[in-house]
């Protein structure tokens, strides 16, 4: 039986990893245990903004809209590898909503948002460049600013930097079974195929998708409304440099996002979701719907045979009344003393994970706030010193092309230095996997951030797996395999 820790978390998605990360950096003892990969389900599965939600003010959700656009100027202080700021396009759509609500929900939009980013401005289809993949019928619409985050990213760096400050992370660890005693927990937890058992003096419940049926057996019961949350990824749209978000007659908005440089990333849809949150998938109805949506604006029309990659991400809501469009993306904790304490986390949004921890750990009775624009691994760096350290990069390993120094310096920020070392040529890096995937980066993934098998490494780590044909994706998982194998025979 292991020694008592303050804390053990079960989930290792962007809430459990972020309260994880925080708890460790009050000094507190702590545990987190995540039954697949980090990131695996929702939190790998979102349209990968850092934004206050617009259409959020529509439902009068202030608060919420005010708290996400403080927590985004902070996430973008603290991780400039892996978040940075877009510029959106709003077209007016003359049959939707009317020019003058767009300008009031933006000028709104950017008093709550502070001054950290540029503010809205109008401009004119007919002459701005984003016009040119529009419609003629498209006239005038609006600049406005938000961001983007890698969300598995996000996860990962969180569960690292919680280790780095003294917890520890286990993946593929299922909790069995939970005893609540007066002063602590008992969690059995299964892992390569034996059960530890270990104790907590408070459990955090940051199941996600299933904290409704997790809490169910901690005795503290809670219900989750699921709703499904579909994407399609296309080969870059022709011209496409700017981010849109595009109203819908039903009344949904939908994103189309440059992505991953050679690809457009489309969504999201929502829709009632009552299987298990592990077996979404995005229908052949929702594919249509992204599709026709976009074809409603877009000049050059595409088609579901252009799609080259879906994902599907199951929100765990409040339990609410109305449509999935209109169920709150705001959070609840939920406490509970009748014993050792439990806290359940329920909802909630990827860019409040930061304030959500927050709140956490001072419901849980601990004091010591410090995550507000401290850097997650890698982040330590200004914005502006990117390019630099790009040139710097392509000097010193004259190897690097500029897109492969980038995609380096947007996953790893200055940790990207310690996967090259002092390689003077590509060979250097060990085994090509392709795609500017080598040896040293595999196996800097396993050592630091918990990678065991491809799927890991190509759809969460990176997002190569758009970019490597099943041949070099079975490589890489033999390659791995192996190297498992090498590790667990030298302990």
């Amino acid at each position: 039986m292991n020694d008592i820790v303050d804390l053990f978390v079960i989930g290792g998605g962007v809430n459990g990893t972020g309260i994880a990360r925080d708890a460790a950096g009050r000094g507190l003892g702590v545990t987190l245990a995540e039954l697949g990969d980090l990131a695996q389900a929702t939190s790998s599965a979102s349209s990968k903004l850092i934004h206050g939600g617009l259409r959020y003010l529509e439902f009068y959700e202030f608060r919420l809209v005010r708290e996400s656009l403080q927590e985004r100027e902070k996430l973008l202080a603290a991780m400039p590898h892996i978040a940075w700021p877009m510029r959106f396009v709003l077209p007016h759509h003359s049959g939707l909503r009317p020019d003058w609500m767009l300008r009031s929900g933006l000028f709104l939009y950017d008093r709550l948002g502070g001054r950290g980013l540029p503010g809205t401005k109008r401009i004119n289809l007919r002459s701005h460049p984003a016009g040119a993949l529009l419609k003629p019928s498209f006239r005038t619409g609006f600049e406005y600013s938000d961001a983007w985050v890698d969300d598995a990213r996000l996860v990962v760096l969180n569960a690292r930097d919680a280790e780095m400050r003294g917890a520890t992370i286990l993946t593929r660890a299922k909790v069995v079974s939970t005893t609540r005693h007066a002063a602590h927990w008992d969690v059995e937890v299964e892992r390569d195929g034996r059960i530890h058992t270990h104790r907590a003096r408070k459990l955090v419940n940051a199941a996600g998708p299933w904290a409704g049926k997790l809490s169910e057996t901690t005795g503290d019961p809670h219900r989750l409304r699921l709703v499904r949350g579909s994407h399609i990824v296309l080969p870059r749209l022709p011209g496409h440099d700017q981010p849109y978000i595009l109203q819908g007659g039903d009344g949904r908005i939908v994103f189309v996002i440059p992505y991953e440089d050679d690809f457009t990333l489309v969504g999201t849809t929502e829709a009632e979701h009552h299987g298990s949150a592990s077996e979404a998938v995005c229908s052949p109805e929702e594919k249509a719907y992204l599709v026709d949506f976009v074809n409603d604006y877009f000049a050059h029309p595409i088609s579901t045979d252009d799609i080259v990659w879906t994902y599907s991400g199951v929100r765990p809501l409040i339990e609410s009344e109305g449509s999935a469009r209109s169920a709150s993306r705001d959070y609840q904790l939920a406490y509970d003393d009748d014993g050792a304490p439990l806290l359940t986390v329920l909802g909630g949004k990827l860019t409040t994970f930061r304030k959500l921890a927050e709140s956490a750990l001072e419901r849980l009775g601990y004091g010591g706030q410090w995550t507000a624009r401290a850097p997650l691994p890698g982040g330590t760096f200004d914005r502006r010193q990117g390019v630099a350290m790009i040139g710097r990069w392509m000097e010193a390993h004259p190897f690097l092309t500029e897109a492969w120094a980038r995609r380096l310096l947007r996953s790893y920020g200055t940790e990207a230095e310690t996967i090259l070392g002092n390689a003077a040529t590509a060979e250097d890096l060990g085994q090509d996997f392709g795609a500017t995937l080598s040896e040293a980066e595999v196996r800097f993934l396993m050592r630091h951030e918990y990678a065991r098998t491809a799927e890991d490494v190509v759809w969460r780590r990176t997002k190569l797996g758009l970019r490597l044909d099943a041949g070099q994706v079975a490589a890489l998982d033999a390659f791995m395999a192996e190297a498992r194998g090498e590790a667990a025979a030298a302990e």
